[in-house]
């Protein structure tokens, strides 16, 4: 059995259409086949606003450059709210598998306890010629419940239609210490409760040695669940994710130096993760240095380069 036919069985209950969409992803691109996923998201605009998203490389501010950048390097996908896939899909149609962001929220007003508003619908979805929805949820914030709940009628909807559920699983809120938002015990709870709201791709941020919680701690010290390294920790994330039965992506975060990042992507391979979701480190670049950065990422994922 392929390493696709093997991750779309663990789908049983899906409709051929969802899983035709799911293999489109994971057959796309330069990793293409292997398993391993690299899609570029850009809503980072409506997240935090045009200059600090676009500013240091101006040509990113036309929604048709990140296209160009998803096809040109070879991503399995590329995802974006409403506003900026409606500016290039008629352009690029079938050139790139793409996943419409249907919640998002802006910066402008600072809360301690985050929602999103709903931006696109499963009907934009289809009539862009989405592959599928991506959701955005806050495990820690007192709006969680109401997000658990428009995922899960998001979903069943998408999933009717044929289309994949990403979902993105951030801690956030007054629940949470800072040091907590990416705790190794609140991520990996995180990334379960993706998995059970339906997900068919998790992403969460990679996690930290901190655990957040008492009665957690003395879990993982009484069963000495190994979270020393990051590989370790990435391994219980994905663990934790019906043990590696859902695909489990990692975000790529702020900007950072390139050998800090790609020690992170060689703890995710090393780890079982299936691959990043990686915006700002790489549309924040000269085009030129981001095909460069994107196709060393991707040989990490593909073994042709340690």
């Amino acid at each position: 059995m392929s390493r696709v036919h093997e991750i779309l069985s663990w789908y049983g209950s899906d409709n051929p259409g969802t899983l035709t969409n799911l293999a489109r992803m994971l057959n796309h691109g330069r990793l293409g086949s292997s398993g391993k996923m690299v899609i570029l998201p850009v809503d980072q605009g409506f997240e935090h606003g045009p200059a600090r998203s676009f500013a240091p490389n101006p040509p990113a501010y036309d929604p048709r450059y990140h296209y160009q950048l998803a096809i040109k390097s070879g991503c399995n996908a590329y995802a974006a709210p409403l506003g900026f896939l409606e500016a290039g899909a008629r352009e690029f149609a079938g050139e790139v598998p793409l996943i419409l962001k249907v919640n998002d929220h802006d910066v402008l007003h600072d809360e301690d306890d985050p929602t999103q508003a709903l931006t696109g619908s499963v009907s934009d979805a289809l009539r862009l010629g989405c592959v599928g929805i991506g959701f955005t949820i806050y495990p820690g914030s007192t709006h969680r419940l109401e997000m658990y709940s428009q995922i899960r009628a998001y979903a069943e909807e998408a999933k009717r239609y044929g289309l994949v559920v990403v979902i993105w699983s951030y801690p956030r809120g007054s629940g949470l210490s800072k040091a907590g938002e990416t705790g190794i015990d609140v991520t990996a709870y995180a990334a379960h409760l993706a998995a059970q709201l339906g997900a068919h791709i998790i992403k969460v941020k990679l996690p930290s040695e901190h655990i957040e919680q008492d009665a957690a701690r003395k879990v993982y010290e009484e069963c000495q669940i190994p979270v020393k390294t990051l590989t370790e920790r990435v391994r219980h994330i994905v663990q934790s994710c019906f043990n590696g039965r859902r695909v489990v992506i990692f975000s790529g975060g702020p900007t950072a130096a390139d050998n800090v990042v790609y020690d992170e992507i060689r703890a995710i391979r090393d780890g079982g993760g299936f691959g990043s979701i990686i915006g700002r480190n790489s549309f924040q670049r000269p085009e030129p240095e981001s095909l460069k950065f994107l196709d060393t990422i991707m040989n990490i994922y593909a073994g042709t380069q340690a």
